[in-house]
């Protein structure tokens, strides 16, 4: 199917900005605020039908999510659904209001329910402080319909997670074969809403992430003396 033109006036702002991305801008690029304002002279919000391209499964990132960006910079990762097509693009809108943003950071502790971070702390090995926001996460429910959720997480997390579907009645199901003690240990976790990890076991997560050679070097390290 032949894409229309983004400068075709007929069409709604949304699927224009959308079309203008793909067309003009391209993904893996990085757009301004007021780029957005020159395409679209006299449209009111254009940059707000951009941002809402987002709850059609279209990435772009700011400086939240890529700390490579400048304040007024976004980059256009990813295309999502052809939102220009007939049938497509009719979503009830998502936004997050400033209240709702508030009621589940406060909800979730203000840290990120990813990996456990805190507002401006820093990422190990880095210079990077985490910022915690709303991440949008679709939960399969156990009757097999879909259903968008709000969780907070830092910038890195929102990224990775994007796309990603939580099964909840696999998650329900798993639960049911859980052993009463393993039952009683996570309830345990959950009650306090935390977990302290092992030295042995934080060391596996860091030597996870090393390259092979590197990974070597460790196994080679922890043989008992004489191997």
């Amino acid at each position: 199917m032949d894409m229309p033109s983004w400068t075709d006036p007929k069409l709604g702002t949304m699927k224009r900005a959308a079309l203008w991305l793909v067309d003009v801008v391209g993904e893996g690029n990085i757009f301004t605020k007021e780029a957005v304002k020159e395409a679209f002279p006299g449209v009111s919000q254009a940059d707000r039908r951009v941002r809402d391209l987002r709850d059609h499964g279209w990435q772009i990132n700011t400086n939240r999510e890529d700390a490579s960006l400048g304040q007024h910079e976004q980059r256009f990762v990813k295309q999502g659904e052809p939102v220009w097509q007939p049938g497509k693009g009719t979503r009830p809108g998502t936004s997050i209001t400033q209240t709702r943003r508030r009621e589940v950071l406060r909800r979730d502790g203000h840290f990120c329910r990813s990996c456990g971070i805190t507002p401006g702390e820093v990422y190990a090995g880095t210079h990077e402080s985490a910022q915690i926001d709303i991440a949008r996460r679709v939960v399969r429910q156990p009757n097999g319909a879909e259903k968008t959720e709000l969780v907070a997480e830092c910038n890195r997390c929102r990224v990775g997670g994007r796309g990603a579907v939580v099964d909840l009645g696999e998650m329900l199901k798993r639960a049911e074969g859980l052993s009463g003690l393993e039952r009683r240990v996570l309830s345990g976790w959950m009650d306090q809403d935390r977990r302290e990890f092992s030295a042995a076991e934080a060391f596996w997560a860091d030597y996870r992430t090393l390259p092979e050679e590197s990974r070597v070097k460790i196994r080679e390290a922890l043989k008992p003396a004489g191997e």
